[in-house]
Order: C-alpha cells, then structure tokens, then sequence
C-alpha cells in the first residue's frame, strides 16, 4: 500500500472537469485506488465517489493505493492535480 497526501489548489477544487481527468487517469493504473478525505474514503475511479467527497480549492486528501504499479498511480495522480489539470486541457 503507497499513501500521499497533498492539498488541492486548483480554482474549482476536483468538480466537474478535473475530477473527470482525475478519473481517466486514475483508470489507467491496475492498482486499486482511493481518496481518502477526513474520515471518508471513496474509490478514485468512481466519478460519483470523487464528487461526493466535495473536494474545493484548499481541501487536504490522501491517494491511497494498493496493487502492481501502486507507486507509480499515486505519483501520477498527485502529478497532474500539481499541474492543476493543465497537461490534460
């Protein structure tokens, strides 16, 4: 299992479009995938599961994930929210 944390710092936080890009990236890795926010925890290849979560500019989350290539998921989805989705507009 490989964990990171990172705060949120795009304008619209992960609604919408980000949280789509966030999903289709999230869908190339094997590994399972979660963000866990607070107390919640929701499977980051679920659309419905990321917006539920209301992630909003500022919002601290964890990537959690847990498979072959668990490292290389996380690095990746915390490399295109630093990005604030630019690479994928």
């Amino acid at each position: 299992m490989f964990i990171k944390e990172i705060i949120v710092e795009n304008q619209v936080g992960l609604h919408a479009r980000p949280a789509t890009f966030f999903i289709q990236k999230a869908n190339e890795y094997k590994s399972s995938i979660w963000i866990s926010r607070e107390e919640r925890k929701v499977n980051a290849k679920s659309l419905l599961g990321v917006l539920s979560l209301g992630i909003i500019k500022g919002t601290k989350i964890s990537i959690i994930a847990e498979g072959v290539d668990e490292q290389e998921a996380v690095e990746g989805l915390i490399d295109l929210i630093n990005s604030n989705f630019v690479e994928t507009v």
